[in-house]
């Protein structure tokens, strides 16, 4: 689908629009039927695809119907797609040939099969869905329709028909999943065959397939597709890394194949003994799983692809938790190392059991166990559901319910308008790594990694959220913005008497659906309440940074035309104080920067001064410092005094001692630099909290843990004995990075609060 071929025609005596533009111009009254050429019905590659569908549908009564439908399916493609060529110069009918080669790999159901034949033909050629629908059913068109991407004439930029047609799979996708399986096949084939392609569209499409298709593929449980995906995308994006990776696994290959095969030689022994017939396998290593281990853990590949995986398929469901006793009967397990997804199945409807033991010479080795039918599921995914002809179209409770998380995820999303926004929040709340945390029912539940106690809340019901008023993870208290970890179980506590959710909530919730949740509680409020919460907000917000921006400025950097749309639109959660200000200090930057660069009738040079990164327009070889008494970040704006004897000092633009200077000829015009510096600027912040052994613990390791140095530490004296008073001054790089340290410190137990300090910068009353 991402090759561009050349319109082709169907049928010599159909009456079809020649172009996609003039068909939905003139909407015909009549649809013209396809006449499918028996020649093509019945050549080589038709009888291969029917073959391979009836090896494993023999038993179905309609079978011959069946077969029939492969058969016209793939005649029509064939004639369709006849004039046209891929980049490789192949026949383009090749392609969706081998799509349907690939479902036929997981033994899906006829329509799927047709669906993959026909995939191209409404959006390649002058065939119609219309035409899909008369001559080979509503389902098979619905399946056609899910993959076709938006034309030029739908969307008015190649960026939006590309976030438009995302959205349109999701929503197809939940109608039926099979629309994925006819997709992640598309990819799977085009990059299997992207060679020919341009580096940049290589490039393009392997990002499109990390960030989208893999993780889809995931979290429908389809690996035999993931890891392949995830893998040639990876070499496509890093070949280096790809390559250093793939020789290191061979040059080990041996030996790890020996060891893996003892391990399967004495459990295949002792199971023997015990009766238990089992299919005794090693698993094969990712690449580009062994990568992100790397990237995620911070070692090094010696470290990680030494650990060995197998895995055991039994017959009967007794016979896993049998094995899984003798295993820990030969092997010591690795405690915590043990995850049971048979009683607690994956909303994937994964189901394994996974334990860690250590072999002999202390080597980890995974053991993974199941029945047959779990493993069809946990290779195929939902795919597994049709692969005999029973399966979809019949009632099924069982796989509605396991779908029920898939549906629900994309249901509320429909009625976004926003189509970016639509994707946005899918990509977050579905296709990012997972946590998972149980109800105190035992129930899984899977979250983006960073998901708090309310976004918790939110996925069981907006109710339980809107009155949520605290948690317990394994029955002990945490904050609400306390980061959910796996194997957590979750209970949400609520009152009777509902309050509503806090705005502040909006700057840790990780899920869009708890957010938009949030965001339409405070919507239904009156405007003069969310005027006065927005502004209180603003207000708190700047403080805690310690700025001082007026709000005409930030309205009009927003766009709001007046200041009570902007705290109007702060107060019911549109924006988030936090957000708005850091976007209001890279656009005022922005626009500095525009200004600097307006010609002059005598430009002067601009030159770097010094190792501080500071830029001074008009001046070389000078000695630049910062100024300590309002100590300027990264982003802010900023002015230079000239100092005699000392050079320039750099201040922010609304610290005090600017702004009272009187002698205006000596301040210049400076900015920073891109090579502004690693190490930071030094800010002074303030932290007050209740005292207690271990506070300092505490801060400093919240501070290590950002990646950020300390200064100086100076306990300010306060009359309150149970109080505790802290000066930290922090090597800074970035008003975002304070803003983060700022929120990290604030959630730590007994403080009371944390905000920049700064006795140097003028406040407007």
């Amino acid at each position: 689908m991402d090759m561009r071929p050349t319109p082709g025609t169907i049928g010599a005596d159909a009456v079809i629009e020649p172009t996609r533009s003039s068909r939905r111009a003139s909407a015909a009254p009549q649809v013209q039927p396809l006449r499918p050429n028996p020649e093509f019905m019945h050549n080589p590659v038709a009888n291969d695809l029917v073959q391979r569908f009836s090896a494993y549908q023999q038993r179905s009564a309609d079978l011959v119907r069946d077969t029939d439908t492969i058969r016209r399916a793939y005649a029509v493609a064939y004639e369709a797609h006849a004039p046209q060529k891929r980049a490789s110069g192949e026949p383009y009918i090749d392609h969706p040939v081998a799509v349907a080669n690939l479902l036929l790999d997981l033994r899906l159901d006829v329509n799927s099969i047709a669906a993959a034949l026909l995939h191209d033909v409404v959006e390649d050629t002058t065939v119609t869905k219309e035409q899909v629908a008369q001559a080979f059913g509503s389902e098979v068109a619905h399946l056609v329709d899910g993959v076709t991407k938006l034309s030029a004439l739908e969307a008015q930029t190649k960026e939006e028909a590309q976030i438009g047609t995302y959205r349109k799979m999701f929503i197809a996708m939940a109608d039926d999943p099979r629309v994925v399986l006819v997709k992640l096949a598309d990819r799977l084939h085009n990059l299997r065959t992207i060679a020919v392609m341009k580096p940049e569209s290589q490039q393009r499409n392997a990002r499109e397939t990390l960030d989208i298709y893999a993780p889809l593929a995931h979290r429908l449980g389809i690996w035999q597709m993931k890891w392949e995906l995830e893998d040639k995308s990876f070499a496509l994006l890093h070949p280096d890394k790809y390559q250093e990776i793939s020789r290191a696994l061979a040059l080990r290959r041996d030996a790890r194949e020996k060891i893996i095969q003892r391990v399967i030689g004495r459990l295949r022994q002792v199971l023997d003994k015990e009766g238990i017939k089992a299919d005794i396998t090693g698993r094969p290593k990712h690449i580009y799983s062994i990568y992100r281990k790397m990237e995620r853990k911070g070692v090094s590949l010696d470290q990680i692809y030494d650990q060995l995986a197998v895995r055991v398929i039994v017959s009967t469901l007794s016979e896993c938790y049998q094995v899984l006793g003798i295993a820990h009967s030969m092997w010591p397990p690795v405690p915590g190392e043990f995850d049971d997804y048979i009683a607690n199945p994956k909303e994937s409807m994964y189901q394994s059991l996974h334990t860690t033991v250590l072999i002999p010479g202390g080597q980890p080795c995974e053991i993974q166990i199941r029945t047959q039918e779990m493993h069809e599921v946990a290779e195929h995914g939902i795919a597994a559901h049709w692969r005999y002809k029973e399966g979809f179209g019949r009632s099924d409770a069982s796989f509605e319910a396991k779908l029920a998380w898939l549906r629900g995820l994309i249901e509320w999303r429909r009625d976004l308008t926003d189509a970016n926004e639509f994707v946005e929040s899918l990509k977050s709340d579905v296709l990012e790594e997972q946590v998972y945390v149980f109800t105190p029912k035992g129930k899984i539940i899977d979250l983006p990694v960073g998901s708090t106690p309310i976004d918790f809340a939110y996925r069981i019901h907006s109710e339980v959220g809107n009155r949520c008023v605290g948690a317990k993870v394994n029955n002990r208290m945490v904050p609400l913005d306390y980061q959910l970890q796996s194997g957590e179980i979750v209970q949400v506590m609520t009152t009777k008497n509902p309050r509503g959710p806090s705005r502040d909530w909006l700057n840790f919730v990780q899920t869009s659906g708890a957010r938009n949740h949030i965001r339409r509680y405070f919507k239904r409020l009156r405007r003069d309440e969310n005027e006065a919460a927005g502004r209180d907000l603003l207000e708190k917000e700047l403080k805690r940074l310690g700025l001082n921006i007026p709000y005409e400025e930030i309205a009009q950097l927003a766009g709001m035309r007046t200041i009570e749309d902007l705290f109007a639109n702060v107060g019911s959660g549109d924006i988030t104080a936090r957000t708005l200000v850091q976007r209001i200090m890279a656009q005022r930057n922005h626009q500095e920067e525009e200004l600097a660069d307006l010609p002059q009738l005598t430009p002067p040079p601009e030159r770097r001064t010094d190792a501080k990164g500071i830029s001074v327009r008009g001046v070389d070889g000078v000695l630049t410092r910062l100024a300590k008494c309002c100590h300027p970040v990264l982003g802010e704006p900023i002015v230079g005094f000239v100092t005699r004897g000392k050079g320039i000092t750099v201040h922010r633009a609304d610290c005090r001692t600017v702004i009272n200077e009187r002698d205006r000829a000596r301040l210049v015009e400076v900015t920073w630099g891109e090579a502004s510096p690693q190490h930071g600027h030094p800010v002074l912040v303030r932290v007050e909290a209740w005292d207690r052994v271990g506070l300092w613990r505490d801060i400093s390791g919240s501070v290590a843990d950002a990646g950020i140095n300390i200064q100086e530490v100076q306990q300010i004296p306060t009359r309150k004995p149970d109080r505790a008073i802290l000066n930290v001054t922090m090597l800074i790089q970035s008003i975002s990075q304070l803003s983060n340290i700022l929120d990290k410190l604030n959630r730590l137990p007994d403080v009371i609060e944390a905000r920049r300090e700064n006795s140097g910068i003028a406040h407007s009353a």
